[in-house]
């Protein structure tokens, strides 16, 4: 569990990470090994969910030496389940990591949202909806990993 408090912000008590996949944690379907130690280091931390509509059919090989929470959500109904995932875990206990225009409500209900710009872009509406953005996922990684990052970027 991470707690911070990030001074004129809020406190907050941190038990979940939730990734979006593609265009997050992978790029073309595929996860960097780079990406995939610094996921295992966050276990330590937290619990780690990835929630994906596996666009490239391979998530699920991908992740399987990380042991992570994997859930695969409706292509048509994405942007709601991720939404309705945060809620369930409770969201002042989430960090949410996403890029997509299906993840601009889960980085909104979440404690805190991130976006990712990564080589894949982002939507703007998912960019607008986030508390923080970070060029790539190693740099949101990052974040958790030396949190006074995300006091330096959040406190007023």
């Amino acid at each position: 569990m991470l707690k911070l408090d990030i001074p004129g912000y809020k406190k907050i008590n941190i038990k979940y990470i939730i990734f979006d996949y593609n265009g997050t944690i992978a790029v073309d379907g595929l996860v960097k090994d780079e990406i995939k130690n610094k996921i295992i280091k966050l276990k330590d931390i937290f619990d780690i969910y990835v929630l994906t509509a596996d666009t490239y059919g391979n998530a699920k090989k991908e992740l399987e030496s990380l042991d992570v929470n994997f859930h695969i959500i409706s292509k048509e109904n994405g942007t709601e389940d991720k939404m309705n995932f945060i809620k369930k875990l409770g969201k002042n206990n989430c960090i949410a990591f996403g890029n997509g225009r299906n993840d601009c409500l889960m980085v909104k209900e979440a404690e805190i949202g991130i976006c990712i710009m990564e080589q894949e872009g982002c939507s703007v509406i998912t960019l607008m909806n986030s508390d923080l953005v970070v060029k790539d996922i190693e740099d949101g990684i990052d974040m958790l990993l030396k949190p006074k990052r995300l006091i330096a970027n959040l406190r007023r």
